[in-house]
């Protein structure tokens, strides 16, 4: 029942002192500094996992991760999250307290508190949504329309296959991404969940530019590799190119600050450059003749009117 349920959330969600009225009262009080960032995305069955083949706990862990993503994509520190869970009637209990175990570990290992949500149940589909509020950090926030022509555009870890496991199991980049903007001077950011083609023209069409792409610099996963190897006829750069789910960052920076930072290599993590800012519009890549136009290929939920 949904009281139980509330009442073993207040028994298990350690107390923080940004957020003096958390689970329980009708809505949360959450201390922020001054400028809230704010992110919400919803997951489902069938759409994003299939709950009848997954661990319920990477499910939950996976709807609160993919908020911090876009926290890490603005270079914002997350503070609070929101979660709301539609859940099957059928054991949805049980399934309540499972999505929570996964969420926990993850919250508190980028010190963010659960601070309130809703439940609700139907005879359909599980569905989560999560609203994560953050703030800035001294350093300023990322925006996709800040790239500059002759910025050069890299890339985090490497790419393709998250089908896998990856998609569960990801680390979101949020200190990454404050180091970045901090000492490397990055210039714009998206993390790539639809995949790199079509967040890189994203971003590229909130700066009015375009980007000349290398493709043989692209970092491909050996998972890409596999899933290539295995079902075909897509190649491993397709996979890196269109799959998404990375949720790895693609952003850009100044030329000398990109070469420090390929030099530095200070995140834990491989960056990559993958490509250049140009006035053209569009994606485009770089071959020995001169340059080939891009698709901007990836996942995008469709719907009628």
């Amino acid at each position: 029942m949904e009281r139980s349920f509330i009442e073993y959330l207040q028994r298990n969600e350690p107390a923080d002192d940004r957020v003096p009225v958390g689970i329980g009262d009708d809505a949360a009080v959450i201390r922020l500094g001054g400028d809230c960032v704010a992110a919400v995305d919803m997951i489902t069955d069938e759409v994003d996992f299939i709950l009848a083949e997954c661990d319920p706990q990477r499910i939950g862990r996976k709807a609160l991760a993919v908020n911090l993503s876009d926290m890490a994509a603005m270079a914002a520190r997350p503070v609070a999250a929101l979660v709301s869970l539609l859940l099957p009637r059928e054991g949805g209990g049980v399934l309540a307290k499972q999505l929570y175990a996964g969420m926990a570990p993850l919250a508190r290992q980028y010190s963010t508190s659960i601070a309130g949500g809703d439940t609700n149940s139907w005879n359909g589909k599980l569905a989560i949504s999560v609203t994560v509020l953050g703030e800035p950090t001294p350093c300023g926030l990322l925006r996709r329309s800040g790239a500059q022509q002759g910025d050069h555009v890299l890339v985090t870890g490497d790419l393709g296959g998250s089908i896998l496991g990856k998609h569960f199991d990801f680390m979101p980049r949020v200190e990454e991404a404050i180091t970045l903007r901090r000492d490397y001077q990055a210039s714009a950011a998206a993390d790539i969940s639809d995949g790199l083609l079509i967040d890189l023209d994203r971003l590229t069409r909130a700066s009015s530019l375009g980007v000349e792409l290398d493709l043989e610099a692209i970092p491909i996963s050996a998972a890409a590799r596999e899933l290539a190897a295995r079902v075909g006829p897509s190649t491993a750069l397709d996979h890196a190119l269109a799959d998404g789910e990375d949720f790895e960052l693609i952003f850009t920076a100044p030329p000398r600050a990109a070469e420090q930072l390929l030099r530095d290599q200070p995140l834990g993590v491989p960056v990559t450059r993958i490509g250049v800012m140009i006035a053209r519009p569009g994606l485009w890549r770089r071959t020995p003749h001169g340059r080939e136009a891009l698709e901007p290929r990836g996942f995008e939920h469709r719907f009628t009117e």
